[in-house]
């Protein structure tokens, strides 16, 4: 009897096991389909592509394509952009996140509350397009006169800058942008996090006299700690690349502001676009996957070596 009974509990958990399988067959077709696939491409990194002979068919120049790109005056400019300009993105997004979602969690009214997360959630979904829009009215103005900003500081006296041929405040400004923009998404995450963190922990630390600013301190952000850590590795897995929508809706093609703006991803489809080059745009596709293959490797390494209770692995 024992014996019918743990077979069939052994055939129940079988069969969920097979419909949680072909629950998950979905996913896997589409990263085998978008994914995986596509990486039969990455030959093309290492032939002298022609389009008419197709991408297998295309004579093979070794290392040739990505010579060319780390010989060129470009590659050191391009590299120390795209890794200056994501960690400025990378550092300040989590700041706001974290600041913005213990700020949030101290709003005591309800209504308020739901308002405020609708109004700072909101940029997420704001196309660079209009971003780019929005930053010509306040930094350039109707037809490149004047503008919100210029038209402040000449009121106080300051001096009013031709922003969009002044490359050396583009970090900075690229900088806020992404704050406004994924601020708001980023504290949703934090505040996620914050809401399994145990009421008995905040009541222990009323009963032992803290303040609401001491426990929203030496509670709530110490217990922010593995999720700030997650994000971080996956934002460093992805340090070498840049934000290309963002980035080229604001930029374009100005090439003024190229020293501090331009980026990979803008580097590529650039190439691609004026000169066809498909050899050279795919190795350093393939550079850019390969490092960030290397870097959330080791940012996961480094963060089980001094934090396993907050690593992924």
């Amino acid at each position: 009897m024992s014996t019918r009974s743990s077979g069939g509990r052994r055939w129940v958990t079988l069969r969920g096991s097979l419909w949680l399988s072909m629950l998950a067959l979905p996913a896997v077709a589409f990263f085998l389909v978008f994914s995986y696939a596509p990486m039969a491409g990455l030959v093309v990194a290492f032939k002298e592509f022609d389009i008419s002979q197709g991408i297998f068919a295309s004579p093979w120049n070794g290392l040739d394509n990505f010579r060319y790109f780390f010989s060129s005056g470009d590659a050191k400019r391009i590299l120390v952009n795209t890794l200056l300009l994501n960690t400025l993105f990378l550092a300040a997004t989590l700041a706001a996140g974290v600041t913005l979602a213990i700020m949030l969690n101290e709003i005591r009214g309800r209504f308020f509350k739901r308002a405020a997360q609708s109004t700072i959630f909101f940029p997420y979904f704001v196309s660079p397009v209009v971003i780019a829009i929005m930053l010509q009215v306040l930094l350039s103005g109707p037809q490149g006169t004047g503008g919100l900003v210029n038209d402040t500081l000449g009121g106080f006296g300051l001096p009013t800058p031709n922003w969009y041929s002044e490359p050396g405040p583009w970090p900075w400004i690229l900088t806020v942008v992404k704050v406004w923009q994924l601020g708001g998404y980023m504290s949703i995450i934090f505040l996620a996090a914050i809401t399994s963190i145990p009421e008995e922990v905040y009541e222990a630390g009323q009963i032992d006299g803290a303040s609401r600013a001491q426990m929203a301190f030496r509670i709530t952000l110490p217990l922010l700690k593995p999720t700030a850590a997650v994000l971080l590795v996956l934002g460093v897995g992805r340090i070498f690349y840049g934000d290309f929508g963002t980035i080229y809706a604001i930029i374009g093609d100005n090439g003024t502001l190229f020293p501090t703006t331009d980026v990979i991803d803008t580097y590529v489809f650039r190439s691609l676009r004026q000169i066809g080059d498909f050899g050279t745009t795919a190795a350093v596709g393939l550079f850019q996957s390969v490092v960030g293959f290397v870097l959330v490797t080791t940012a996961v390494l480094v963060q089980r070596r001094y934090s396993k209770e907050t690593s992924l692995l």
